[in-house]
């Protein structure tokens, strides 16, 4: 596989980088990325995953766009009301890049279909905007040695990861063993969330992706970046294993996807 002379054009500013070339973007090209959430984070992640040259992007999201979305979820239009998000999604990539192939999945995920989903990627990117979910994710991910970039946000604060215990980091159970209780946390229809939260995270999520993708840079799986757009603050904290880790720990009690994922409340 070779670029085109297009597509040397298209991605003239990555071939530059001395980091990336040719043969960097060759490996973008034949990557592949599934997006669990096509809403405020999965929006501007799959923008700018598209505008890079991902191959495939996979969008999984079992919603249709609601006025309500339209804050922060740039992926979507006025004119885009009511239809399923990936389809609106799809339809949004291809006008950046037709280059790229964009599989959609209009469907919520759950134990019996996550794994076949993401067999298929190299890498998951967790949009999702409930605990359940999130934990459903990253214990699919752990067992089908896939790496996991999560991030959160709540009100004026975002929380990112990349997840990839098949390399000896941690995972999300090291940081959460389980969901919060329900009712615990209010969702983003009580709270409230910034639009332009979503942006600075799901823009980072998109960005750990290529890193991975490419091998550059410093990793995060180890660390837990939490972002204060108030206080326009970012912070890097440690995440260590939990050797306890009912998952990923020597001894583990969690050994497949039959636990009852039930929602508990979403962030």
């Amino acid at each position: 596989m070779q670029l085109t002379e297009q597509q040397i054009e298209r991605y003239s500013r990555h071939i530059i980088l001395q980091d990336v070339g040719g043969k960097g973007q060759l490996k973008l090209n034949r990557a592949k990325v599934l997006l669990i959430g096509a809403g405020g984070l999965g929006s501007p992640a799959a923008l700018y995953l598209a505008a890079a040259g991902i191959g495939t992007i996979g969008l999984v999201d079992g919603d249709v766009v609601d006025l309500s979305n339209l804050q922060r979820q740039i992926l979507h239009s006025t004119a885009t009301i009511g239809q399923p998000k990936v389809e609106s999604g799809r339809k949004t990539l291809n006008a950046i890049n037709p280059d790229i192939s964009i599989k959609t999945y209009h469907q919520l995920v759950d134990a019996d279909n996550i794994l076949p989903l993401i067999k298929e990627y190299d890498v998951v990117l967790d949009g999702s905007d409930n605990f359940t979910t999130r934990f459903l994710v990253n214990d699919a991910c752990f067992f089908a040695g896939k790496t996991l970039i999560s991030a959160s946000m709540f009100r004026f604060e975002g929380q990112l990861t990349t997840i990839k215990p098949h390399a000896g980091y941690p995972c999300y159970r090291c940081l959460y063993p389980e969901p919060p209780p329900a009712g615990l946390v209010p969702n983003c229809q009580e709270a409230g969330v910034l639009g332009v939260l979503a942006g600075t995270m799901g823009i980072l999520q998109a960005s750990e992706a290529i890193k991975e993708i490419l091998g550059i840079g410093e990793t995060i799986a180890d660390k837990l970046v939490i972002y204060d757009a108030l206080e326009m603050k970012f912070r890097k904290v440690g995440r260590p294993k939990d050797p306890s880790c009912p998952l990923c720990g020597p001894n583990p009690k969690i050994k497949d996807l039959t636990l009852d994922y039930t929602v508990s409340c979403t962030i």
